[in-house]
């Protein structure tokens, strides 16, 4: 655990504020839901909970039969991390953190998809490939995350058949959130 020097005070209704600088640093959105952990030395600890992720063995598997179908590779992001991965080597992307691009994708409920005007998402940070197809997963009202397809080695604009795919499998992946 890394200290902050940054010391606040519980109100009289329990509240504590998160500085703007952590939040900013942490991508913590109002709204955001956090999960309280305590240990036996008297820490608690604050960590963003993602809905997504508790579905993290099953966002795999669903990745893998993707990747199967289409033979492009499959990423499921949280609203802040790669949670699962297929058709790539996942060390390459596993837990990194999802671009401002795709935070604006998902923002704003809309998918992507590359076309021949040439616009390009590099959804992850730090990894030089980029999206073909990107559909937020939204779940009971919420935008909790995204599914995408990158591009190939040939790296040709999305077609329907892609389109369609990512689109299905967000509103899956959403309703099963909601279960």
């Amino acid at each position: 655990m890394k200290a902050t020097g940054i010391v606040r005070r519980i109100d009289d209704l329990g509240r504590v504020v998160i500085p703007k600088e952590i939040r900013r640093t942490m991508r913590i959105r109002e709204g955001d839901p956090l999960e309280i952990y305590t240990d036996n030395d008297g820490e608690v600890i604050f960590k963003k909970y993602s809905p997504i992720g508790e579905l993290g063995i099953f966002a795999a598997q669903y990745a893998d039969v993707l990747y199967k179908t289409s033979g492009l590779p499959v990423v499921v992001c949280d609203r802040d991390h790669v949670i699962a991965v297929a058709g790539i080597p996942k060390k390459e992307l596993l837990e990194r953190r999802v671009s401002p691009a795709l935070e604006e994708v998902m923002e704003h409920r809309r998918s992507f998809a590359f076309t021949d005007d040439g616009r390009r998402i590099q959804p992850v940070e730090g990894v030089d490939r980029y999206a073909m197809v990107a559909a937020p997963i939204v779940a009971a009202g919420d935008v909790c995350g995204s599914i995408l397809l990158l591009a190939g080695e040939g790296g040709g604009p999305a077609g329907d058949t892609e389109v369609k795919l990512i689109a299905a499998a967000a509103a899956f992946l959403g309703k099963q959130m909601e279960e």
